[in-house]
């Protein structure tokens, strides 16, 4: 795994296409017990290089119930994103995670974790990406039926501050969802 982390670490195979350069951000550990598989890191956190450091980590952790500590403790939770480097500006918010890195890397880093319990699939890139056809039409059905994935994947939305108007709009989620969620984590976490 030390090796794997520190090739990924260099990586460089999408870099004609990253406008900051590249610079792959994540943390993984043969131990890890839960695998968050995210978009790609924003900018703030190409700049700290830090996964899930800027609002949507702190809502996110929010979320899950865990304190900085927790989330970061790489034995405990892996951060693993579909794109490893910053994707650039979009009209309307990031670009799409690059596709090489999951292509190239997700397998071999999975490979690593048996211990691994529970896989959170945060967005619709990692959703589409891991439930293939299993994913229903829409991000909203997926997260609605999350009991259909369980117990090897668990999808959520992205906890972006730009979606607190699908929050408002889905308040099943913060209501139903999330209390399930919060214990499974605690649960695989306090074994």
């Amino acid at each position: 795994m030390k090796n794997l982390l520190e090739e990924i670490l260099g990586c460089t195979i999408c870099k004609a296409h990253l406008p900051l350069g590249p610079n792959p951000i994540l943390s993984a550990h043969v131990s890890s017990k839960i695998i968050l598989i995210g978009q790609a890191p924003g900018l703030k956190v190409h700049q700290n290089g830090i996964p899930w450091n800027d609002m949507s980590g702190k809502r996110l952790r929010q979320w899950l119930n865990v304190p900085d500590a927790v989330f970061y403790d790489e034995k405990k939770i892996a951060l693993i994103p579909m794109g490893f480097c910053y994707p650039g500006k979009g009209k309307s918010g990031d670009l799409a995670p690059r596709k090489e890195c999951a292509e190239a890397w997700h397998n071999q880093l999975l490979h690593y974790m048996p211990q691994a319990e529970l896989v959170l699939l945060v967005g619709q890139y990692a959703q589409k990406y891991y439930l293939k056809e299993k994913a229903k039409k829409t991000l909203t059905e997926t997260v609605a039926n999350y009991d259909c994935f369980l117990p090897a994947f668990f999808p959520l939305p992205h906890p972006s501050p730009r979606n607190r108007f699908w929050l408002h709009k889905n308040p099943w989620f913060e209501e139903n969802v999330l209390p399930e969620l919060q214990r499974r984590v605690a649960t695989i976490l306090n074994q």
